[in-house]
C-alpha cells in the first residue's frame, strides 16, 4: 500500500509520515497495523468534535439521503446551507451578518481579498510577516517567506508586510490600503497571541484610513481558543471574518462573513463576482451546522480553557522552553528543531500523534479534538514527558 501511495498520490514532502489508516473515532486514529493512536492533531485543528462524532455522522447520513449537490452556490435555496449562515449570523456581532460558503480556508481568503478590493476600490494589501493564510496564489502572495513564494512568481502585486504586534508599523496602513489581513492568532509562526490592545489599534487605524480589517480565524475559530472565535478575546470586530478547518468536524469547508452591504459587491458589477460549484454543499453544510450547534449548546468551548490549564500544569520539562497559544491551540517550543523532530516521530511510534508548525522549527503542535477527555490529556502528556526524558540533558552530546 505504501508503494502505491508514493507512486499514484501526489506528495507534499519527500518523506510523508505514511501511517496507514483503518478507522478513527473520538480521540483515536486506528492504523492498519492494529494500533490505536491518541490524536493530538485533530486533522490539523479540523476535527473539532473528534472523529466520527455521532451528531455529525447522523446529520451527514440524513442529508445524503435527501439530496447532495443540486446547483452551483447561491442559486437554489438549500436548507442546511441557509440554516448554517443564519445561525452564524446569530452567533456573530454586527456587522458580521452575511456569509459566503466555500470549500476551504484558502478559498475563503481568496474571496475576502476580492471583496476587500471590490468594496474599497483599492489594490494594496497589508499582511503580517510570518503569516500563513493558505497556498493558492492569492493567499500565497500574502506570505513573507520568499523561499516559498519565489518558485511561483509572479504573484499578486501591491502586497506589503508589517510585523505582528508592532504598533509602530501601523503607520504603513494608508488611504491606498484595501485591507489589512491578519491571523487573530499567528499559526505557522508559532501560535503567537496578539499583545493587549494590538488588534484594537489595528482596528482604529483601519477606520482612520478606510481600509478593511480581515481577520483569519481559519485555525482558531469554532471554539478552539475558549470563544467561538478568537477575536472575541481581543476587543476587535473585523470587517471580514475568514473561517475554515474546524467548521464541519473534518469535512472540507470554508467561509467568509461580512456585512450585507459589503457582500452585495460580489453579486453585481460584475454579476458572479465570486462563484463556486461545490461551496455550500448541503451534506458538508449539515455537518457544519451540527458542529456549530454542538459547540453552542454544550460546555466544550468553555472547557477548552480548563483543558489548556491542565496541559500547562502537566507539560513542565527542561526541554520545553515555553507553551504558546490559547485554549486547545497550543505549541510546545522546544530547545531546537532536532528535539521537535525527535518528539513528533518517536511519539507516533509510541502511539501519540503530534505534528510540526510551518515556520517555527522548534515547535510541536498540540491541537486535539475539543472533546478530548482529562484522562486522555494525562495519557498523552505522560508520554511526551517520557520521551523528552529519554533525551540527554540539553547541551550534553
Amino acid at each position: 500500500m505504501t508503494r502505491d501511495f508514493l507512486a499514484f498520490q501526489s506528495q507534499t514532502t519527500p518523506h510523508p509520515l505514511g501511517l496507514e489508516i483503518a478507522g478513527a473515532a473520538g480521540s483515536y486514529v486506528y492504523g492498519r497495523d492494529g494500533r490505536a493512536y491518541l490524536d493530538f492533531i485533530a486533522g490539523v485543528s479540523a476535527c473539532s468534535l473528534g472523529h466520527c462524532h455521532p451528531r455529525v455522522v447522523r446529520a451527514v447520513q440524513e442529508q445524503a439521503g435527501k439530496y447532495m449537490h443540486v446547483m452551483v452556490y447561491g442559486e437554489f435555496i438549500q436548507g442546511p446551507s441557509l440554516e448554517l449562515c443564519r445561525e452564524l449570523a446569530a452567533a456573530l456581532p454586527p456587522p458580521l451578518q452575511t456569509t459566503y460558503l466555500v470549500n476551504s480556508g484558502t478559498e475563503a481568503m481568496e474571496g475576502a481579498i476580492k471583496l476587500a478590493r471590490r468594496v474599497t476600490g483599492r489594490s494594496e494589501l497589508i499582511a503580517a510577516k510570518d503569516a500563513y493564510h493558505g497556498n493558492t496564489l492569492g493567499s500565497l502572495s500574502l506570505m513573507s517567506y520568499e523561499e516559498r513564494k519565489a518558485p511561483f512568481r509572479p504573484l499578486l502585486p501591491d502586497v506589503r508586510h508589517i510585523r505582528f504586534n508592532a504598533v509602530d508599523d501601523l503607520e504603513r496602513i494608508s488611504t491606498k490600503t484595501a485591507a489589512v489581513i491578519l491571523e487573530t492568532i499567528q499559526g505557522g509562526a508559532g501560535f503567537i497571541l496578539p499583545e493587549p490592545g494590538y488588534l484594537a489599534r489595528v482596528r482604529q487605524r483601519c477606520r482612520e484610513t478606510g481600509a478593511l480589517l480581515v481577520l483569519d480565524e481559519i485555525q482558531p475559530g469554532f471554539g478552539r481558543t475558549g470563544k467561538l472565535f478568537a477575536f472575541e478575546h481581543f476587543d476587535c470586530i473585523p470587517d471580514i471574518l475568514v473561517m475554515g478547518k474546524g467548521m464541519a468536524s473534518g469535512l472540507p469547508i470554508g467561509a467568509f462573513t461580512a456585512s450585507k452591504g459589503h457582500m452585495e459587491a460580489l453579486s453585481e458589477n460584475p454579476k458572479l463576482g465570486h462563484i463556486t460549484t461545490f461551496g455550500g454543499n448541503p451534506v458538508v453544510a449539515a455537518a457544519a451546522l451540527a458542529t456549530l450547534r454542538e459547540l453552542l449548546e454544550g460546555d466544550l468551548i468553555a472547557e477548552t480553557l480548563r483543558k489548556e490549564r491542565l496541559f500547562r500544569e502537566l507539560l513542565v520539562h527542561p526541554r520545553i522552553r515555553e507553551i504558546r497559544g490559547r485554549g486547545l491551540m497550543l505549541a510546545l517550543i522546544l530547545d531546537d528543531p532536532e528535539t521537535a523532530n525527535f518528539l513528533v516521530l518517536k511519539a507516533m511510534e509510541a502511539g501519540l500523534l503530534l505534528f510540526w508548525l510551518l515556520f517555527e522549527p522548534r515547535a510541536v503542535r498540540i491541537s486535539p479534538p475539543l472533546t478530548l477527555s482529562e484522562s486522555e490529556i494525562r495519557e498523552g502528556c505522560a508520554l511526551i514527558l517520557e520521551l523528552l526524558d529519554a533525551l540527554p540533558p540539553a547541551g550534553v552530546n
